[in-house]
């Protein structure tokens, strides 16, 4: 293709993301309950151009982050801004949050890398530079680290998350390389706000702080936001709740992001556990509950669609969403390796995942269409334990995670996760663990497992949870839809009175590793 060519396909996919900006289609909710753009959007939801960008792209698009892995490379170690909210930590395994990482990389390492990767997870799709500084603090190591993937493995896509301060300078690089995926931190559009947040930026050879900094980054990163857009590029913007600081203001910024062409927005719980050393964990600043986070992700959801399974990945994360495999792939075990990248391979075993995701949609339809005639206003969430690939297909007792589901007469729609320590550890159950699972899930009405033992069960019930091992190793959707159906039945029969449940916590600090 000419550059008269891409000149004017990169036009038409402007002009379809603006058109979907101004008509709210990255946001208004359908009968189904599920926005009709965006993270849990289906490919008959979207136009081609945007479907073929996301449909594998595991941030993009909550459907395919149960199929599709992705993985961050370690190259841009410098950072341009502060945020009170972060300290970057070198050479540790033991915290999964931005900022984190085991080992720094060459260009030639990472490119490496992302082989040795590509060819043992041929379901990875998408090569991220997120830090652990600022990939565009770092634009020599960033882009060259993409050129040579490109080379080796073009059907990679290429996507980077930034600061934004230097985005503008930047954009037309992006596009050179065909970075599709660009995701951009904005958490205010306020100065005064954001002076709250960020001491101090390294702008143009200076540092500045207060107002100043803080109105310099903005305006930065709302002018190359509407840049990227213009060029056809999707942008999904990342927020970190903070309360009492910003999480009211976050309304207005999803406005200002939406009126710019973003595609998606992700608002995130602040991290601040103390232990982590950053200002707003060592001065008592609070995160926000379960609760808190998702009325202002529904809040926000009426204008864009959000994402809500985002796990706050670390700079250096490989594998499925809410799992890493990057003590697999450190640098020693890399060097060593003789890598055969095979693109025909990878093609048939995504081609093995689009079957399965054909018959996911197929089976939650299908429980669906009976779902249809039911006549209730209830809405409940609850709690599934799986490994990936859309099934309920992990022991409770092993889960590091719960993906949280909200059931209504509309279907099922994913809400959200909660990390968790391990339950069993070397056979034995840890009562402790036990009890910060039911605080983490505490909002749920059930919880769906593979497998689960006598005791964390006795607990689970006593806490009103209900343990739900009859659909191991089915479709999560069209499980939980059935089990609700019986659930209303319940319900309009007197057998049962629906309550709602408690505040659940937001669980800090879990370990990555999976021993």
């Amino acid at each position: 293709m000419d550059e008269a060519s891409l000149a004017g396909s990169a036009v038409d996919i402007g002009e379809t993301m603006q058109a979907i900006a101004e008509h709210k289609g990255c946001g208004a909710s359908g009968g189904s309950g599920k926005a009709s753009c965006g993270s849990q959007a289906g490919q008959g939801d979207l136009p081609t151009e945007i479907w073929e960008k996301v449909k594998n792209h595991p941030c993009y698009s909550e459907e395919a982050h149960h199929h599709y892995a992705r993985m961050h490379v370690a190259v841009a170690p410098s950072c341009n801004i502060q945020c009170n909210y972060c300290n970057r930590k070198f050479d540790c395994a033991n915290e999964s949050r931005p900022g984190v990482v085991s080992e720094k990389l060459t260009p030639e390492q990472a490119a490496k890398k992302v082989l040795a990767v590509a060819s043992t997870v041929p379901q990875m799709t998408v090569l991220g530079i997120a830090g652990p500084g600022d990939p565009l603090a770092n634009p020599k190591k960033t882009f060259m680290t993409f050129e040579l993937v490109a080379k080796a493995a073009p059907d990679i896509k290429l996507c980077l998350s930034t600061n934004g301060l230097m985005l503008p300078d930047h954009v037309d690089t992006i596009a050179r390389f065909k970075i599709d995926h660009v995701t951009i931190t904005i958490n205010m559009v306020h100065p005064e706000i954001g002076a709250k947040i960020y001491p101090w930026i390294f702008y143009n050879h200076k540092r500045h702080t207060g107002l100043e900094a803080a109105k310099i980054l903005n305006d930065r990163q709302l002018q190359g936001l509407e840049m990227l857009t213009e060029r056809g590029i999707l942008c999904k913007i990342n927020s970190v709740m903070i309360p009492g600081i910003n999480d009211q203001h976050l309304v207005e910024v999803n406005k200002a992001v939406k009126s710019r062409g973003a595609f998606l927005h992700n608002i995130m719980p602040l991290i601040s556990a103390p232990e982590h050393g950053t200002v707003f964990g060592l001065n008592g600043q609070r995160a926000p509950t379960a609760q808190e986070l998702k009325a202002l992700q529904d809040a926000c959801e009426g204008e864009m669609s959000m994402m809500r399974h985002c796990r706050q990945c670390r700079a250096d994360a490989v594998g499925l969403l809410g799992e890493d495999r990057s003590a697999e792939f450190t640098t020693e075990k890399v060097m060593a390796m003789d890598v055969n990248y095979d693109l025909q391979m990878r093609k048939a075993y995504q081609a093995k995942v689009e079957e399965e995701r054909v018959a996911k949609v197929a089976a939650e339809q299908e429980e669906l269409a009976e779902l249809a005639s039911e006549m209730s206003d209830i809405k409940l969430l609850v709690a599934v334990a799986t490994k990936g690939t859309g099934l309920i297909n992990e022991h409770f007792g092993h889960a590091k995670e719960f993906q949280v589901y909200e059931l209504s007469t509309t279907g099922a729609k994913f809400v959200g996760h909660r990390r968790v320590d391990h339950y069993c550890r070397g056979g034995y159950g840890e009562e402790e663990s036990l009890a910060t699972i039911i605080r983490a899930i505490n909002d749920c009405h059930a919880v769906f497992v593979a497998k689960i033992g006598g005791c964390p069960k006795s607990n689970l019930l006593k806490a009103g949870i209900e343990p739900v091992d009859q659909y191991a190793h089915e479709f999560i959707e069209k499980s939980a839809i059935a089990w609700f159906k019986s659930y209303l039945a319940k319900v309009q029969s007197g057998e049962i009175q629906h309550v709602e449940r408690g505040e659940a916590a937001i669980r800090q600090g879990a370990l990555i590793s999976a021993a």
